[in-house]
């Protein structure tokens, strides 16, 4: 469990936790292979979202995916490409949280092993991306700016104050 200081710090900055889904690239279910290869190629990122028609996050995609449909044996070929759909290779095993029902607790757990997760509503529309960059963005923030809002003082195993702790 968060203490109660750091967790009033971290909501602060929890406003901007989220990069909304219209400044996101993604790929919908449905396009050729050929169309996402492009797209992860142009925007550099190494994973992106994976949508239905109805807005719906659906899977993750990488460059690493595509590729993998690509080599052969004896070729790297981009027949595949025209063949498969983003459907037929993305990931479909996979976190993604709603901002009502996810703890900031349970966010930090899951952008240990996630660069990034995909939020979305009740409904389960995208709503945009959570990234362990921004969580670390405001853990510089709490990290920077505790002191100007806390004082902290140094207790022992028994529970009582340690004197002269601010004086270093």
């Amino acid at each position: 469990m968060f203490s109660p200081s750091i967790k009033h710090l971290i909501q602060e900055k929890s406003g901007s936790f989220l990069i909304p889904a219209s400044r996101i690239a993604f790929v919908q279910d449905d396009n050729p292979l050929y169309h996402a290869f492009l797209i992860l190629t142009k925007i550099k990122y190494s994973k992106i979202p994976v949508l239905d028609k109805d807005k719906k996050v659906v899977g993750l995609l990488s460059l690493a995916m595509i590729t993998d449909k690509m080599l052969t044996n004896e070729e790297i070929s981009t027949a595949p490409l025209d063949q498969l759909k983003v459907k037929d290779v993305m990931q479909t095993k996979f976190d993604k949280i709603n901002f009502v029902q996810t703890t900031l607790e349970a966010q930090l757990h899951l952008l240990i092993n996630n660069a990034f997760l995909p939020v979305v509503d009740d409904r389960g529309v995208f709503q945009g991306l959570l990234t362990r960059r921004e969580w670390i963005k405001a853990f510089n923030y709490v990290t920077h700016t505790y002191d100007k809002h806390y004082k902290s003082i140094k207790m022992n195993y028994t529970g009582t104050e340690v004197p002269g702790f601010w004086e270093h």
